[in-house]
């Protein structure tokens, strides 16, 4: 109880106004539950419903965000906080921001010789047929500034990229074609710097999205991952380089690919993880033995110090 008591009074933030508000409230409501049966003075705010300037004049000590996508997990609700003095959980203002935009996070890779897909921002339909001849086929196109798989197509024929650019820019503006590795998916899930066991995600005809991450009991999550435990660590030791190089922390999660070679190409960093029944954090945790409502105490120790 001395430990909960020294969080003092602990705003969950869930909701918000993302394409990922529903995830938002089953991660949040699943972590306020949690808080709370450690003891901890948890509950539950919605910037959606709420003033975020509320937070100091009733008294909150603290914030875990689990909000997902824009305006959650891409710096601004940190800003906001910064400005207000209260402290929170995950990354700060510009690892966020750097995360969400998959663009300018692979150009940083990218200049710091770490592996991940050719891709190209798209200004439009014009640009499609000039990414399929720079990048090749097949291609992903998704949107810069979304998480949990929303308005993702993997496209292997050239007639399919205008539909697929079309549901992209439906979520937003920023469009991006990334070049397809095709191979087993592994996520790494950071902790205080510290990366839990890796999961392999095995989905339903190789098709991870909104669904499969979500809603589904057909996706298979292996853990222990099957690798030799020489080649996990490389790719723990890759998975934290990056995430650490776009200026993150706290915790966190690092997704990956191998291609046919077995060589790593990194996909993308989520600073605001999933904490619902299906979500990929409290598995791995589960493989150290940290229990959920562990875990989310320590995520809440490891708050960013406005």
């Amino acid at each position: 109880m001395t430990r909960a008591a020294g969080f003092g009074k602990v705003a969950v933030l869930l909701g918000g106004n993302s394409a990922e508000r529903e995830i938002s409230l089953l991660s949040g409501n699943g972590v306020l539950k949690a808080l709370q049966s450690e003891g901890v003075d948890a509950h539950a705010f919605d910037p959606a419903t709420q003033d975020l300037f509320a937070l100091k004049r009733e008294g909150y000590a603290r914030c875990f965000i689990a909000l997902h996508g824009r305006g959650g997990e891409d710096g601004t609700v940190q800003g906001v906080l910064e400005v207000l003095g209260v402290p929170y959980t995950g990354s700060g203002v510009l690892g966020s921001a750097l995360a969400m935009d998959k663009v300018r996070a692979k150009l940083v890779w990218q200049a710091s010789g770490l592996p991940t897909p050719p891709s190209e921002p798209l200004e439009g339909v014009d640009d499609l047929q000039g990414a399929v001849r720079r990048l090749g086929l097949p291609l992903v196109v998704k949107p810069v500034n979304e998480g949990s798989s929303i308005g993702i197509t993997k496209v292997r024929a050239a007639g399919d990229l205008e539909e697929a650019y079309a549901l992209a820019v439906n979520y937003d503006r920023s469009v991006m074609a990334e070049k397809l590795v095709e191979g087993p998916e592994y996520t790494a899930s950071i902790v205080a710097d510290a990366v839990l066991p890796l999961i392999r995600i095995e989905a339903p005809q190789g098709n991870y999205d909104y669904q499969a991450k979500y809603f589904t009991d057909d996706t298979k999550y292996i853990c222990p991952c099957g690798l030799p435990a020489e080649k996990e660590q490389a790719l723990r030791t890759l998975s934290l380089k990056a995430f650490k190089l776009l200026g993150c922390s706290g915790w966190g999660r690092v997704d990956l690919m191998l291609d046919a070679k077995a060589d790593p190409w990194l996909l993308e960093v989520n600073t605001a993880p999933g904490m619902t029944s299906h979500s990929l954090v409290p598995m791995a945790a589960r493989a150290v033995g940290i229990s959920y409502e562990e875990l989310c105490v320590r995520i809440l120790e490891g708050s960013h110090v406005a």
